[in-house]
């Protein structure tokens, strides 16, 4: 049967340069913060083109390192999409703050800013709580709408922080995914564009002040060493090993996302007609994380796809605002009526750089 992501694939490509990278770990022995680790940080830096890259232990982490630095707390409001991962809204929470959720664009899924800008404004209004950070997110791939985010934060004197969990590899205009924003974030998880073996993220910033912050949050929030804790933080860190397998794959990265974007090519030639394709804007670039379709007929044709030995997969079928645990927020049905519909009629095919219908 198809694999909807071939890691053995992969791996079977990569196999001699992993094997050898993960080899000299074990030699060496320092599973904990090794070199690699600050290799890979700087690889990353120069891949993205930002000051500061800071490996973390998985990309919920990255999130929650980002919220304490820019000190959310309980009475913040911060705008984020409803239509994303349970991850993106979590957060926010974590921190006591209010996840104020906002519908998606249309066209993109990505957070539409038309919402946002009257979201936020309301928020104003209601003068309960205080607006303080968007989270924008890079859904299936695609950046969100940077330009016209950044200008709404701007205006209204928002920090914006880019989760790029699924983004990593895409462009605006040249610019790459991990660099927008204030501080920006990403996941390692092996199912994403750029994947380890286990959990991993990373957290992207040109801001020296919180780069230091970040450095000592996620070790203890530790000062000169890690006996001197001049902060309250959490432990999170890349491993020795993930950070060597993911040198090794952010080398073979270029390839592999040429290769997904033949396949997302060859997806929209043959399949436009009969499904709502995605839409890539001038001047963007996308990860192709996922190759998402759109059908008012969703389990029919995902079991049309099954009889046929394809693997289809529903991201994501509950919105953040239609969740058990944000019910006290008081969201009713019909209050997202473009993320809802979304949640009921995409479906994504099998996407990674080894497909064979792309050789």
């Amino acid at each position: 049967m198809m694999q909807f992501i071939d890691l053995a694939a992969q791996y079977k490509h990569l196999k001699a340069k992993i094997d050898k990278r993960i080899q000299d770990v074990l030699d060496h022995g320092h599973y904990i913060m090794g070199s690699e680790v600050q290799e890979l940080e700087g690889k990353l830096a120069d891949y993205v083109g930002v000051k500061h890259v800071i490996t973390c232990a998985n990309g919920t982490d990255a999130l929650t390192l980002a919220m304490m630095v820019l000190d959310i707390k309980e009475g913040d409001a911060v705008f984020c999409p409803t239509f994303t991962f349970f991850a993106t809204a979590e957060v926010i929470a974590y921190e006591n703050a209010t996840p104020v959720f906002v519908d998606s664009d249309e066209v993109t899924f990505n957070i539409c800013p038309i919402d946002l800008e009257r979201r936020i404004q309301a928020t104003i209004a209601e003068g309960k709580l205080t607006p303080k950070a968007i989270i924008a997110v890079d859904l299936f791939g695609l950046p969100a709408n940077y330009p016209e985010i950044q200008k709404i934060a701007d205006k209204y004197n928002l920090k914006l922080v880019e989760d790029a969990a699924q983004g990593f590899g895409g462009e605006i205009n040249g610019k790459r995914a991990c660099g927008f924003g204030d501080i920006a974030t990403t996941s390692f998880f092996p199912a994403k564009p750029l994947g380890c073996y286990g959990d991993g993220g990373a957290i992207f910033t040109n801001n020296d002040e919180y780069a230091d912050l970040l450095r000592s949050y996620r070790v203890h929030g530790k000062g000169a060493d890690k006996y001197d804790n001049i902060r309250i933080g959490m432990n999170s860190r890349l491993d020795t090993i993930q950070a060597a397998v993911l040198l090794e794959k952010l080398l073979e990265f270029p390839i592999e996302l040429i290769n997904r974007n033949k396949a997302a090519k060859k997806y929209t030639v043959e399949l436009s007609s009969q499904y709502k394709t995605p839409t890539i804007p001038n001047g963007y670039t996308s990860s192709w994380a996922q190759y998402t379709l759109v059908s008012n007929d969703r389990n029919s044709v995902m079991q049309a796809y099954k009889n046929k030995g394809i693997p289809t997969v529903v991201y994501y079928s509950t919105c953040m605002h239609e969740q058990t645990v944000f019910e006290y927020l008081g969201y009713r049905k019909g209050d997202f009526p473009v993320a809802e519909k979304l949640s009921k009629e995409v479906f994504s095919l099998p996407m990674h750089g080894y497909l064979e219908f792309i050789k």
